[in-house]
């Protein structure tokens, strides 16, 4: 009774101060929590400083489990021992002809050491007139830019100047693969010898003499010498097959690259498999005991489903492979701890075209690799719109050594002069297709 006396007592205006009081209060203790749970949830927030180099204990979205997962090595490129950007520089001592399309250089193999200098294999063409694309080819004009091909070297001090030394091997006798070009070699040091493996083409690259052929059919052959210099003896056989019909690589067996791994002879290859409306690139692995062979080839291939000349290398316990060109997975640089499966390691742009690296651990079984700094490349189809077709070498470095510590190789921001992205502008078809498409909005 005491109670509601009281309550009957306070006046409207002492209720509406008691409201307030209590809504002051309410807002205090609801912002409190508020903050209370904020401090409590920051533990689960990404930092921003002192970001970790460990997987943090936090809920991660799928793009930053892929940052410590393995999939990059690294949260950021600086970290990523195998991220590089590429520079180029132009090669000295080598003559073109004037640019005519009579003279050309490309797919250079590997560099190696050796006799106290630096040493190069590479395709080498110099036909009367430069390639006729449009099936005017003949016995002394060439199909494409690398047939009537043969093998020349070239040794460097430095490896920016060179001195062409000559052929190290020529087309072979008819009907010996490789009587037509030898192209796309590559070197192995094995045991103390020195073996060449290159495409042998029977028939003229583009043509359809061999019947069933997509036109480029090759298999791989193989050439052996006790000095870099030479001279250079032929195997006269096909080291590595074709496959059979209807497999992925039936046709194309092309850009052989040996490692040495396990004590054995690694040779990836590129193969192509037919696709619509583009063929489908992709590398494949072959192994063998021998260099002549046999090579067996792996279950597994293709090993990596993209690109065109891939360059591989020894990198810690595994290969670490240069992806460029074509595919899904093209401007990628993969990695491998067991040389078949493959995994992408980093993204970047610019990458070198045929790229032959320098790698100092290529044929010594090693288990930890220590990646690569340079080696030289190619730069395609220069005057071909002027009927001058051809390819020249350059040199490209990089930072994909575990030795070095560029941070300039590791910059992920590439300026271009606008004039380099316009030569990439729209065919004529493209413009009338959307010229087309805006009148009919």
């Amino acid at each position: 009774m005491n109670i509601t006396r009281a309550l009957l007592s306070i006046r409207t205006t002492d209720l509406r101060v008691i409201s307030m009081i209590q809504m002051f209060a309410l807002t205090i203790a609801l912002c409190s929590g508020w903050l209370y749970s904020a401090v409590a949830d920051e533990s689960q927030v990404f930092p921003y400083g002192n970001v970790p180099d460990e997987k943090p204990d936090l809920p991660l979205s799928t793009a930053m489990q892929r940052v410590y997962d393995g999939t990059y090595a690294g949260i950021d490129a600086t970290r990523n021992e195998l991220f590089s950007r590429f520079k180029y520089t132009p090669l000295e001592g080598f003559d073109y002809h004037g640019h005519d399309g009579t003279v050309s250089r490309r797919d250079s193999t590997k560099v190696i050491r050796a006799n106290g200098k630096y040493y190069v294999w590479y395709t080498h063409r110099q036909t009367p007139t430069p390639p006729n694309y449009d099936g005017g080819a003949n016995e002394t004009i060439p199909s494409r830019d690398w047939d009537l091909s043969e093998i020349w070297y070239a040794t460097s001090d430095d490896g920016f100047r060179w001195e062409e030394q000559g052929v190290a091997i020529k087309r072979m006798e008819k009907p010996n693969a490789g009587w037509r070009s030898v192209s796309t070699p590559d070197i192995l040091v094995w045991k103390g010898k020195y073996y060449m493996y290159y495409q042998a083409y029977l028939f003229m690259p583009g043509s359809r003499e061999s019947s069933g052929t997509n036109g480029d059919d090759c298999p791989v052959s193989a050439s052996v010498a006790d000095s870099p210099d030479g001279p250079w003896t032929p195997c006269n056989k096909i080291v590595v097959e074709n496959g059979p019909p209807g497999s992925w690589d039936q046709y194309v067996i092309h850009d052989p690259y040996p490692l040495v791994r396990n004590g054995q002879i690694y040779l990836y290859y590129k193969g192509e498999m037919g696709g619509t409306p583009l063929p489908v690139r992709a590398q494949g692995l072959a192994i063998a005991d021998h260099p002549f062979g046999p090579f067996k080839k792996h279950p597994l291939n293709p090993v990596i489903n993209s690109g065109h000349e891939t360059s591989l290398f020894p990198f810690k316990t595994g290969v670490a492979a240069l992806v460029s060109r074509h595919g899904l997975e093209h401007n990628t640089i993969q990695y491998s701890p067991d040389g078949v499966n493959f995994e992408i390691a980093a993204i970047t742009g610019l990458m070198p075209i045929a790229p032959g690296a320098y790698v100092p651990d290529a044929f010594t079984d090693t288990a930890d690799g220590r990646g690569i700094t340079w080696g030289l490349c190619h730069f395609r189809n220069l005057g071909r719109d002027e009927g001058k077709s051809h390819s020249m070498l350059a040199r490209f470095d990089c930072d994909l050594s575990l030795d070095v510590d560029d941070l300039e190789m590791k910059e992920t921001d590439i300026f271009n002069d606008p004039e380099i992205n316009f030569k990439f502008g729209l065919s004529e078809t493209q413009r009338k297709r959307i010229e087309a498409a805006t009148k009919n909005e």
